[in-house]
């Protein structure tokens, strides 16, 4: 399977993209309008804020699922029993914010949020009449004003050589939301199982924009757009020893958006929710 990047300002854009999402589950995008300069301030001082004890004063609320989760609450994807090897914290428009970073991800948020719009509105564009008509309104409206889009700035440690056998960095698992937006991370390691049941690498090179489906616009578009599995996987050598940092944008929908006949976006995220921190 090749997921061939697509130029963001080619005339053809957003057709390509929307075929390259329909038939591998992932777009990765190049000449993107987010600003290199800005992900770079993002990963520089999250890194630092994730060496320091401050992180802690910032749990995670088990209610709102705000704020810190360290590796000891970190996620156990659905069908597997070892925690992922990462800690996270999760930035919501309403949510705590640390005193000690500055709002350059708040900032990287909008311009996400802002991208997501466009992306979505190519998406429908090159939907097809019968499953476009599906849909209960516009994919790019379903974001509108939404509280739940998601930043989450993931820090995934260097490898001690003494975890837990089995244990990866990020185990197989699909998103829940519509779309994800994640910028290249500060290492590589980002892979998605074809729809020849392989595994292959996605382009990773700095700078690109890696655009997956999550499994709410799966359900919506009753499976056109494919819910892709996508994993981390735990680098060896010299990379082992390095940190990685990964700034995913989780877009999603107004909780009353009708996404099925069976599901709204807030029944939708409850019960994954629960699958995910349900070993919690």
């Amino acid at each position: 399977m090749l997921i061939t990047p697509v130029d963001f300002t080619s005339p053809t854009a957003a057709k390509d993209f929307a075929e390259s999402l329909h038939n591998t589950g992932f777009g990765v995008l190049t000449n993107h309008p987010l600003s290199q300069a800005l992900l770079n301030s993002v990963y520089a001082e999250w890194y630092g804020f994730f060496q320091s004890e401050a992180k802690h004063q910032y749990a995670y609320d088990p209610q709102k699922y705000d704020g810190y989760f360290s590796p000891t609450v970190s996620e156990t994807a659905k069908g597997y029993t070892k925690r992922d090897l990462k800690e996270f914290y999760h930035i919501y428009p309403w949510g705590r914010y640390p005193a000690e970073v500055s709002d350059a991800a708040r900032r990287y948020y909008a311009d996400g949020a802002n991208l997501a719009a466009t992306l979505l509105q190519w998406v429908e564009e090159y939907t097809p009449a019968e499953v476009k008509a599906k849909y209960s309104m516009p994919l790019s409206q379903m974001i509108t004003g939404s509280e739940q889009t998601l930043l989450r700035v993931l820090h995934y440690p260097p490898l001690s050589g003494d975890e837990e056998p089995g244990a990866v960095r990020a185990a197989a698992h699909g998103d829940i939301n519509l779309l994800t937006i994640l910028p290249a991370a500060t290492a590589a390691g980002l892979q998605v199982v074809g729809k020849d049941g392989e595994w292959h690498d996605v382009p990773c090179d700095f700078g690109m924009l890696i655009v997956n489906i999550g499994d709410m616009l799966c359900e919506a578009s009753e499976g056109y757009y494919p819910s892709t599995i996508h994993r981390v996987l735990n680098p060896t050598g010299e990379e082992a020893k390095k940190s990685r940092v990964s700034l995913p944008l989780f877009l999603h929908p107004r909780p009353e958006v009708v996404l099925s006949a069976r599901h709204t976006a807030g029944s939708y995220l409850t019960e994954r929710l629960h699958e995910l921190h349900s070993k919690n």
